[in-house]
């Protein structure tokens, strides 16, 4: 059994909190805990935009906090993030998120993040033997 304090990583176990422009993320599992699959709290600033294109994960979202839009560069079309809103990129969807609001969400990537990757130039995250 894993179990693990999200104030405790937060203030103890920081090489599981992992920043970039605008957003900070909390690796409550990763790809060392043998689950498949990684787990985070991620956050996005108020006024900020991200685009990723997930090409060697899958990801599925679950907005706890804020508001903002996600687009689906492929195809346009825009949805609004609220809390209790879920999305999941299951075709490594290339998209773009806006936070209205400070955005609180709840993450999972499969194959699961070692919790070292960084966003590539394409706005995906290389896999680990890549």
């Amino acid at each position: 059994m894993i179990v693990r304090d999200f104030n405790k990583i937060t203030t103890e176990e920081k090489d599981r909190v992992v920043s970039d422009a605008n957003w900070t993320s909390v690796r409550m599992l990763l790809a060392d805990d043998g689950m498949g699959f990684s787990f985070h709290i991620t956050f996005l600033e108020a006024g900020s935009e991200h685009t990723f294109h997930y090409k060697n994960h899958f990801e599925s979202v679950y907005c706890m906090k804020g508001k903002g839009r996600i687009t689906d560069l492929a195809t346009g079309e825009t949805h609004e993030i609220h809390p209790g809103v879920m999305y999941a990129l299951n075709e490594h969807d290339k998209h773009t998120l806006v936070a209205d609001e400070e955005l609180v969400m709840a993450c999972c990537f499969n194959p699961p993040v070692t919790g070292n990757e960084v966003h590539r130039e394409d706005g995906s995250y290389a896999l680990e033997d890549a």
